[in-house]
């Protein structure tokens, strides 16, 4: 069944980063939608290398940083965050992953929720989703 231009629909626009590493399956790096950035959860890797970085500090510092290249490319940034999910694989890494959040997110912070011991490929440590708004263009 075929959609009016009309009908109501949002648009939904994907967004792709080099500072980031590329998706690789079916799925976008990220997806604007009605004002709001919807990204996948961005690894510890580095996307020059292809290689995950060193420890949980390493990675979550990365990850950050491949999340604020995809969302800079979507017309927003770290400081529009409005939930994060973190997802990671040790349970004993919670406090160091507090410490390297605490010093990227916004104030008030975004809310946050983190699912732990949970099994990432490639020995990954970490991987941070995240919902942004976009900034006005006003």
């Amino acid at each position: 069944m075929g959609r009016a231009p009309d009908s109501g629909f949002m648009e939904r626009v994907a967004v792709s980063s080099a500072g980031a590493p590329e998706a690789l399956g079916p799925y976008s790096q990220a997806i604007v939608a009605n004002g709001f950035v919807f990204c996948s959860g961005m690894p510890g890797i580095d996307p020059v290398s292809g290689e995950p970085v060193d420890g949980i500090e390493g990675q979550t510092e990365q990850a950050l940083r491949n999340l604020g290249a995809v969302l800079d490319a979507a017309g927003s940034g770290l400081d529009e965050l409005v939930k994060v999910t973190v997802f990671y694989a040790r349970v004993e890494d919670f406090s160091l992953i507090n410490e390297v959040l605490a010093r990227h997110m916004p104030e008030p912070p975004p809310a946050r929720s983190a699912p732990a011991n949970v099994a990432l490929p490639r020995g990954l440590l970490i991987s941070i989703e995240a919902i942004a708004a976009t900034r006005s263009r006003d």
